[in-house]
């Protein structure tokens, strides 16, 4: 039998809709037969030997789609996979929609970053005794593609020296794209994934990812791509279309973020913090900005050397609290340590520990002496520090601003009423919205009901351990908060407190938040449909209880009849695809499923009122641990529950 029939028989055993099937097969006779595709015919016709076929069907049966910040998978065979041809064909679309949105407009221009990614099939999906083109394949190598199909479309792009050691973080790149005044830009990066994933995230003009509808118009544009145009590297690097990024730029980044200092520069050996990049860029960012502003920065050996193989941490995600191990043993051959500190590869996510009580050499710190601080919880204590700093300063803007995305904690939004900001807080996830809110500002002076101007930014953040101090910038940036979460720990230190001393303040004021994240795993497409019937019987019959409490609101934010209105398009539906459950003023849970990851994640959040005045230490803790132990409830009952509808849709 043919290996075209063989895999359409294998499709048919599987439990997915015909039209899958059909589209499948269609890319899998494109890869088969067009000789653009020849040198991965050996590994295809491996895995129909195989008869690997859910894994084929998922490889085949569409192009990878946007996420919330753009293009990022597994490398792979297959139009469903990162790999030289899914790159070139968003970046043609790319090339036309730039064509679209600035007619007339000569030279367009745009700029490249790449991370530390290298493919090497850890998870052994090929044949090692075959050839496999995707193999060593790195970020670099993927950029230099993306320069060759920007060639041959006559748009100019900004790299790195050829021979450069260095590289140009996600935040970075953002500041890169304002500074060269470029129209576009392009990161070959998959952040904290596992290391033989990979991705590409499309940068408007202002250093801001495309939102809804432009994005939508772009994802058109790349799916009409039937040609792809694209110059060998070596003739790119002989072009006019091919510019260098120079030092200058990187300088001009850490000055921006050094105005943004609320302490100045700490004396000599006045603040000792531990960093590490977990293999990734950080080093060339928050690393070199703390050391400019005079912090003594302890290195975790092993961890400093950009490897996208990440071979020496537990997880490159600081959002994992297994991340901080080597750390945390540094930290603790140090007493006099403040802070740890760890960026994830692409540096725009941060994440820190901090000692439960004030660091003395002459009484060491034990491991549990050191707090994981979570994503929300980061957040709230740069906001308030800021805000505070500012106020005490006399250096508020007019009309201060803070902005966060909805699954991201309330107590930002209590802490920011008090200082009478304008608060947005309803955004969905992904900061490409927070930066659409500051383009509306600098457009207009308005966004929804709030006024102002970008430069009345005070903070911006999300849960997953995203933060930016500055609108110079339009994504997150872990460089301006490791230096902002240095200089609260110096102010703590020279309070005789701690960071963790200084959240628990802010509890007892603004009340306790517990966040409770999960995640709801369900790989490739049987997994992706599984999880489309679970939302849509959420949808048709929401629990009305859920851990004894009352849902006193459901909001399915696709619904075109609600606050967010009808869809702008594909991509708009997806980032929307989100359930909230409300509980009163005690308890909410948010349902979303990734866009970049085969799973589902589930927010669930706890309150309480601000702690009364007269209240005991114990009925404090009770409290808080009420609510901990709600939030556990929620999550878990709504798993089960979730479960148990997934079942019922196999």
């Amino acid at each position: 039998m043919e290996p075209l029939a063989q895999a359409a028989a294998g499709f048919a055993r599987l439990d997915v809709e015909e039209s899958l099937r059909q589209r499948a097969l269609k890319y899998l006779e494109q890869w088969l037969t067009e000789a653009q595709f020849a040198d991965y015919r050996p590994q295809i016709l491996w895995l129909i030997e195989q008869e690997q076929w859910a894994g084929l069907l998922d490889r085949f049966y569409q192009v990878l789609p946007f996420g919330t910040g753009g293009r990022r998978g597994a490398v792979g065979i297959g139009p469903n996979r990162m790999n030289p041809w899914t790159l070139a064909a968003s970046v043609q679309g790319h090339c036309e929609y730039l064509r679209e949105r600035f007619p007339n407009v000569e030279p367009l221009i745009v700029v490249l970053a790449y991370d530390v990614r290298r493919f090497d099939d850890v998870r052994r999906q090929y044949n090692p005794s075959l050839p496999n083109p995707l193999l060593g394949l790195t970020s670099r190598d993927l950029a230099r593609c993306a320069a060759g199909v920007y060639a041959a479309n006559g748009i100019i792009s900004y790299l790195l020296p050829a021979d450069s050691t260095r590289y140009l973080a996600t935040p970075e790149l953002s500041f890169a794209i304002r500074y060269y005044r470029a129209h576009g830009g392009l990161n070959i990066s998959a952040s904290h994934n596992p290391p033989d994933d990979n991705g590409g995230k499309f940068y408007d003009e202002r250093g801001g990812q495309p939102v809804p509808p432009d994005d939508q118009i772009m994802a058109d544009l790349v799916d009409q791509v039937t040609t792809i145009h694209s110059l060998p590297w070596a003739e790119v690097q002989r072009s006019p279309f091919l510019r260098i990024i120079e030092g200058d730029m990187h300088d001009a980044y850490l000055r921006l973020l050094e105005r943004g200092s609320l302490l100045g520069p700490a004396r000599p050996g006045e603040c000792t913090l531990v960093f590490t990049p977990l293999h990734g860029v950080g080093g060339m960012t928050a690393k070199e900005l703390l050391e400019r502003q005079r912090y003594e920065v302890l290195p975790v050996p092993g961890q400093m050397e950009p490897d996208g193989r990440f071979p020496a941490v537990v997880s490159p995600n600081p959002e994992v609290p297994a991340a901080f191990e080597a750390a945390r043993t540094v930290a603790l051959s140090r007493p006099e340590t403040q802070l740890v500190l760890a960026t994830d590869p692409d540096a725009d996510r941060i994440g820190a520990l901090a000692p439960r009580r004030r660091p003395d050499p002459a009484q060491p710190l034990a491991t549990d002496d050191w707090q994981y601080l979570t994503g929300n919880e980061i957040a709230a204590i740069l906001t308030h520090f800021k805000l505070q700093s500012l106020a005490d300063q006399g250096r508020l803007p007019p009309s201060p601003l803070v902005i966060k995305t909805e699954v991201t904690t309330g107590l930002v939004t209590r802490i920011a009423r008090k200082f009478n900001c304008q608060v947005v807080d309803n955004l969905l996830v992904g900061f490409k919205y927070i930066a659409h809110v500051l383009r509306c500002l600098e457009d207009t002076g308005r966004y929804e009901d709030v006024q102002a101007r970008p430069e009345d930014l005070i903070l911006a953040c999300e849960e997953s351990h995203g933060i930016l101090t500055t609108a110079e910038l339009r994504d997150k940036d872990a460089a301006g908060a490791a230096l902002l979460l240095a200089e609260l720990a110096l102010h703590q230190k020279r309070r005789g407190r701690t960071v963790v001393d200084y959240l628990e303040e802010i509890y007892r004021e603004f009340g306790y938040f517990h966040s409770e994240p999960r995640t709801l795993a369900m790989s490739g497409i049987l997994g992706k449909q599984q999880m489309l019937a679970l939302l849509d019987s959420l949808r048709r019959d929401p629990p009305r209880v859920l851990a004894g409490l009352p849902v006193t609101e459901f909001e399915d934010l696709r619904n075109p009849a609600g606050r967010l209105g009808p869809w702008k398009g594909d991509t708009d539906a997806a980032s929307r695809n989100v359930l909230w459950f409300r509980f009163g003023d005690r308890a909410r849970l948010a349902l979303r499923p990734s866009g970049t990851e085969p799973k589902a994640k589930l927010y669930v959040e706890t309150c309480t009122p601000p702690r009364a005045p007269g209240m005991s230490d114990d009925a404090w803790q009770a409290e808080r641990a009420a609510a901990v132990q709600l939030a556990r409830r929620l999550a878990d009952e709504f798993l089960a529950l979730a479960r148990d509808r997934s079942a019922a849709a196999r």
